[in-house]
C-alpha cells in the first residue's frame, strides 16, 4: 500500500522554526511513470502525452514534489540499458530538473542505478524487485501497482540523501553504507544536515 504524498493537492509548508528533520525527496525519474519519494511517502507521475508537451507536464508536475526540498536525490542514468528510445527526452527531464533546483537553490544529488541498488539490497545488480523488497522490509513502505518499482527506486534514493544527511532511516550494512560515497552529492551541504 502506497501512502498519500505531500504533494498531491496539499501546499507543503517550510518547516517551523527548531524542526530538525529535513524535507529530502526521491525521484526516479520516466517519461511514463516517474517515483517520487519523501519519509514515509510514495508516489508516482504517470503520462501518456509526447515531446514537449510530456516534458512541460512532466517538470510541472515534480515541481509541486520538490518546491520546498532541503535536497532531492534522483537516479542518474542507466548507460547499459537496453532500451534507448527516448533517450534524449530523458535526458532532457533529468537537466529540466536540475536547472529547476538550480534556480530555485535547492541543492541536489544524482545517484547513479548501480549504486542506488547497492544502498538499497546491498547488492549492486540486485533485480527491482529485490529493491521492492527490500524498502519492503527495511523502512515498512509496501509499493503497489505499475508504478511498484519506480516508486521503491525513488524511496532509495531519498534514504541516502537522508542518511547523507545524518538522518539515517533504518540501519544499513557497511557495504550499504559505503555506497554513499558513489554518489555525486552537492559541494553545500544543506544546512539541516545533522
Amino acid at each position: 500500500m502506497t501512502t498519500q504524498s505531500p504533494a498531491a493537492g496539499m501546499t507543503i509548508l517550510p518547516a517551523a522554526a527548531g524542526a530538525t528533520r529535513p524535507l529530502v525527496v526521491g525521484l526516479d525519474l520516466s517519461l511514463t511513470s516517474t517515483g517520487v519519494a519523501g519519509e514515509g511517502w510514495t508516489d508516482r507521475i504517470r503520462t501518456k502525452t509526447r515531446g514537449d508537451m510530456r516534458l512541460h507536464y512532466l517538470i510541472g508536475q515534480i515541481s509541486t514534489f520538490i518546491r520546498r526540498a532541503d535536497l532531492v536525490v534522483m537516479e542518474g542514468p542507466s548507460y547499459g540499458h537496453a532500451h534507448l528510445a527516448g533517450h534524449e527526452d530523458l535526458a532532457g527531464l533529468r537537466v529540466l530538473v536540475r536547472q529547476y533546483c538550480h534556480r530555485h537553490t535547492i541543492p541536489y544529488a544524482v545517484i547513479p542505478p548501480a549504486t542506488l541498488k547497492l544502498y538499497g539490497t546491498g547488492n549492486g545488480r540486485a533485480a527491482k524487485g529485490e529493491v521492492r523488497s527490500a524498502v519492503a522490509n527495511r523502512y515498512g513502505i509496501h509499493t503497489e501497482g505499475a508504478a511498484r518499482y519506480d516508486e521503491a527506486d525513488a524511496y532509495v534514493a531519498m534514504a541516502a540523501g537522508m542518511d547523507w544527511l545524518g538522518y539515517q532511516l533504518a540501519p544499513v550494512p557497511d557495504r550499504a553504507a559505503a555506497a554513499l560515497a558513489g554518489v555525486t552529492w552537492p559541494e553545500q551541504t544543506p544546512a539541516v544536515a545533522a
